[in-house]
């Protein structure tokens, strides 16, 4: 055996158990007295690894390391074995080592095979031997003399080096062992000598051998006992995503978490297993796990299989009921189960398995019949027992059982419970099982309203974050519902299917829907239900831009709230009269009536606070007012949560525009920390949101990790176009980044594409901002084009704009107002075509021209204050500024971009401010002549590019005489010939950037 484990994995999640094992050890202030450590935790939680790395830095502290093991052999053991291993080890490190403290001390070559003159004696039978004499005389003085040999030997090598004994897997040590142990942790040791012992907690049944060695040792003065808990759910987490290179979804990195329950070799075992495309427990581990079971007996073994088929728990009422076992004999079975460490008590009453991998695996090795026959006798169990919250239960026993009918009926209970509880998730699952059971008409005859199923199943999806699946769910009933006959009912799916419609991007055409429901729904009597329709078709029509129609039945639909109490209905109809207000112009009494809205429903617990508050986030938004919207929209996200439904439309919404107004804000910390889903199991559309954020931020700081989180984004673009926007455009900046302006075009049209068909609408409003950012990087390409490329580029700007524009006509013909932002990116837009011509020489504008395209896109960043788009906007305009020549003013703009982008610290603009600036100052080390000069260098620079002198002049705003002068002067000052080899000089000599 090695005496050191290789580290195969990442270390994780235990540097503060290093910090207390070293400090108990003494590794950093070795005194001259013995310390001792037990160390103990579950197979696999990372004892060894933690043994490896405290291992490592005693030596890196100039401690010398000696390390043994224990082994199972089946009921053998050979004695002393640890000792032995280690022995070796220390006379393979250092020659000559053992052999003098051999010739000093005789006995210790029992230790060392074929160094000696006497094995190490066989292992006696537990309990008779040890040092209370219950050996023969001799025996007796062997073990004595060869005790004090061992610690006579670790002794002086200690006096001479401090050192470190690691001896692992305590649990298997043989009487011998133990024995050797007990004498050494005894005695005090004039040397800095420590030694650590661990062992499995698990395997310390109550009447294991070293359970009264461990209780002895613990009395010891010089000896301290550190337990190694599971590792905390966010570093399992972070070793998921260490083990597994590239975006792991979240939803998939919290199952191995709650599979794993903190253990590192669970968590490696089951991202294989994930790897591999597997669910189920990987078979060698879980052949591990079950070697355990086969210590039982026969009614042990049953009892426990019981507790695995309950699931993660099981009360003793429950589990006695199902055993059927005597009382006498369920208790010695629970006695020897719980001894053995395979069951746990839960509280005062329930048992669990120790460890839910345990749990699959013992429940995977059921035979098909004996799960059919447990689950069926915790349906007669739980069916007779009063039990809250027990529908859950009772319904996953029912649907295992084959039992149909019971299941129907316990899984829309439990999706009632889960709902009332704020668990949208576990109720849809409920719900879904339902619907699923429901199909069958003659199980769904006289006990099941399918609208009403339908309608819970559908909210509980949008509660919980599946909008598409909301959708999907009603849709699918009205395909195949009876009930579509009768008025009422399909008025209720179809107000179901409209308000999911609504929260979604899609091409619903949700105006006919709530046109049918009003005629299917009629005005007198009034109802609850026309109310709800009245508010939805306002929505819609609001949604259109008939805005006077959306009015009047937002008015109407908070007339009939009113009359009949509803009053979250009243709180939506005053929500969208709010945001028809703000859209005409009188913003104030939008905000009056929405922080009303807010108050009040935060007083009742009403879920319409969330769509309240996403209102007004969005009208500071729409303002400009960045750090109003995101006190508000955090606001909201928090609430959310505190509703239980923090993956609702509204509430992602909130989360989501809260990580962009503190992107744009300037707080790129609180960006990345509230778009950070690491923890949670956010849906997937929900997850690609978050990430889109997370993607912006990154780009800006130079991450190429955005590139690799692009692939899993990408797959939900055609379900949410703020998603394809926000990743597209960060995928932009990154692949300019990487000079790779071909995807950049190609990332560009999929979006635009995409969200084009997604909107029903080429011209959709944010395209104003993705042609801005590619047209940005067609600048940067063009700066280093040849003449053919450059007209290509020259092309394509020419069309962005073009598209920039029409989005500009599209927005201000369907009379929108148009806020700070949009204005802002129109602005440079064209500010960066302008500079595009100028770096093609295709009919390049006038420098004042240039000049006040740049500083108008300064000043609109400066009233919409996106704190990095206004330093890059400074930063084109210091280009330009240098372009036209004037240098002075350009290095004034260019230091406060460069201060912005420091703070930031956003590296690609750092990088561009370098670039502008490069040439300048610059002194040659070797050639006939002076330094360039700052003109000479910008000359030399276009013409490294292959530009003539007619291009180099439009671009710098010269005559072609002057560049030929310019030229001349750069060929004469390198003592060179010509164009070519003035440039192959230039970079030689470092005067040229590539």
């Amino acid at each position: 055996m090695t005496s050191q484990p290789a580290a195969l994995s990442p270390f994780v999640g235990r540097h503060s158990a290093v910090e207390t094992l070293s400090e108990q050890l003494g590794l950093a202030r070795p005194g001259a007295t013995f310390r001792g450590v037990l160390l103990s935790g579950d197979a696999g939680i990372g004892k060894t690894r933690l043994l490896s790395v405290t291992s490592d830095r005693a030596r890196d502290a100039g401690w010398r390391v000696a390390a043994g093991h224990c082994l199972d052999l089946g009921g053998t053991a050979l004695p002393y074995l640890p000792f032995i291993e280690a022995f070796a080890a220390l006379d393979a490190e250092v020659s000559g080592l053992i052999g003098t403290a051999l010739k000093e001390h005789p006995p210790l070559g029992r230790l060392l095979p074929g160094r000696g003159a006497q094995p190490a004696e066989p292992d006696r039978p537990e309990g008779r031997e040890g040092l209370d004499g219950s050996a023969d005389a001799a025996s007796v003085s062997h073990r004595t003399d060869l005790f004090e040999a061992v610690l006579a030997t670790l002794t002086e090598l200690a006096s001479e080096q401090p050192l470190l004994l690691v001896l692992e897997d305590a649990h298997w040590a043989d009487q011998s062992t133990r024995d050797l142990l007990t004498f050494l942790l005894t005695r005090a040791v004039p040397s800095p000598l420590a030694m650590v012992l661990s062992y499995r907690a698990e395997d310390l049944h109550r009447r294991h051998p070293l359970r009264g060695a461990i209780t002895q040792w613990s009395r010891l003065p010089s000896v301290q006992r550190l337990e190694l808990g599971p590792l905390a759910d966010r570093d399992v987490g972070t070793l998921v995503r260490t083990l597994r290179p590239g975006h792991v979804p979240e939803a998939e990195v919290q199952e191995v978490v709650r599979r794993a329950e903190g253990n590192a070799l669970f968590t490696e075992e089951l991202v294989a297993a994930s790897a591999a495309g597997e669910g189920a427990v990987p078979p060698d581990l879980a052949g591990l796990l079950l070697v355990r079971l086969d210590q039982l007996d026969d009614d042990a073994r049953s009892v426990v299989r019981l507790a695995a088929a309950a699931g993660r728990r099981v009360s003793h009422t429950v589990l006695a009921s199902v055993s059927g076992l005597e009382p006498t004999t369920l208790d010695h079975a629970l006695r020897e189960a719980l001894e053995r460490n395979i069951l746990v008590r839960v509280g005062d009453d329930a048992y669990a398995l120790r460890h839910a991998l345990l749990r699959e695996a013992v429940y995977d090795d059921l035979l098909p019949g004996e799960r059919v026959r447990a689950h069926a006798a915790y349906v007669k169990a739980l069916s007779g027992l009063a039990i809250k919250g027990a529908a859950a239960e009772l319904a996953r026993h029912a649907r295992a059982a084959h039992d149909r009918a019971t299941a129907l009926r316990a899984s829309i209970r439990a999706g009632d419970e889960a709902v009332s509880v704020g668990g949208p998730e576990g109720a849809l699952r409920q719900y879904e099982f339902a619907l699923e059971l429901a199909s069958d008409p003659e199980l769904a005859a006289g006990e099941v309203d399918l609208v009403e199923l339908t309608t819970k199943a559908s909210a509980a999806a949008l509660a919980a974050g599946h909008v598409h699946k909301a959708v999907a769910l009603v849709q699918d009933r009205l395909d195949q519902d009876p009930y579509t006959a009768e008025p009422l009912g399909r008025a209720r799916l179809l107000l179901a299917l409209a308000g999911a419609a609504l929260l979604s991007d899609g091409n619903a055409d949700v105006l006919p829907l709530t046109t049918e429901m009003l005629e299917l729904v009629p005005a007198e009597p009034v109802s609850a239900l026309r109310a709800k329709v009245a508010v939805v078709h306002a929505q819609a029509l609001a949604d259109l831009q008939r805005d006077e129609e959306a009015t009047r039945w937002a008015q109407e639909a908070g007339d009939l709230a009113d009359r009949l109490g509803l009053r979250d209905v009243a709180a939506d109809a005053t929500t969208q009269l709010a945001r028809i207000q703000d859209r005409g112009g009188d913003a104030e009494s939008s905000r009056q009536a929405l922080e009303k809205v807010i108050a009040e429903a935060h007083e009742r617990g009403d879920a319409a606070e969330l769509r309240a508050l996403h209102h007004l986030g969005g009208l500071y938004y729409e303002q400009g007012r960045l750090a109003d919207a995101l006190e508000v929209y955090r606001k909201g996200a928090a609430r959310a949560r505190d509703l239980g439904r923090p993956w609702a439309p509204f509430a992602l919404d909130a989360r989501l525009l809260a990580g962009l107004a503190a992107y744009e804000s300037g707080d790129w910390d609180t960006a990345l920390q509230v778009v950070d889903s690491a923890g949670e199991s956010p849906p997937p559309l929900a997850e690609a949101a978050l990430c889109s954020v997370e993607m912006v931020v990154r780009a800006a700081q130079g991450d190429e990790a955005v590139l690799r989180l692009l692939p899993s984004v990408r797959r939900q673009w055609g379900h949410d176009g703020i998603i394809a926007i926000m990743s597209a455009g960060a995928a932009i900046e990154a692949y300019g980044t990487v000079d790779d302006v071909d995807a950049a075009i190609a990332v560009h049209d999929d979006a635009v594409e995409t969200v084009g068909r997604l909107w029903q609408h080429p011209d959709f409003q944010a395209r104003i901002r993705l042609s801005a950012l590619l047209l940005g990087q067609l600048c940067r390409a063009a700066a280093r084009a040849g003449g053919a490329e450059r007209s290509i580029l020259a092309k394509k700007g020419d069309d962005l704009l073009a598209a920039a524009l029409r989005a500009v006509a599209h927005a201000e013909t369907r009379r929108r107002r148009r806020g700070p932002e949009s204005l802002a990116w129109e602005a440079r837009a064209r500010a960066e075509h302008e500079r595009l011509r100028l770096l093609t020489a295709t009919e390049a504008p006038p420098a004042d021209e240039l000049v006040a395209s740049w500083e108008r896109a300064v000043s609109a960043f400066e009233d919409y204050p996106n704190v990095f788009e206004l330093a890059r906007s400074r930063a084109g305009l210091a280009a330009v500024l240098r372009a036209t020549g004037d240098s002075v003013r350009a290095r004034e703009v260019a230091d406060v971009a460069r201060a912005a982008a420091r703070k930031l610290g956003a590296a690609p603009l750092l990088g561009e401010l370098r670039a502008q600036g490069a040439g300048a100052g610059r002194r040659t080390a070797e050639g006939p002549t002076t330094a360039l000069t700052p003109r000479e260098q910008e000359v030399l620079a276009l013409v490294a590019q292959g530009r003539s002198n007619r291009e180099v002049a439009g671009q710098l705003y010269i005559s072609t005489k002057t560049v030929s002068v310019h030229v001349s002067n750069v060929l004469a000052k390198l003592g060179v010939g010509g164009r070519t080899e003035a440039v192959a000089v230039a970079r030689r000599r470092g005067l040229l950037q590539d």
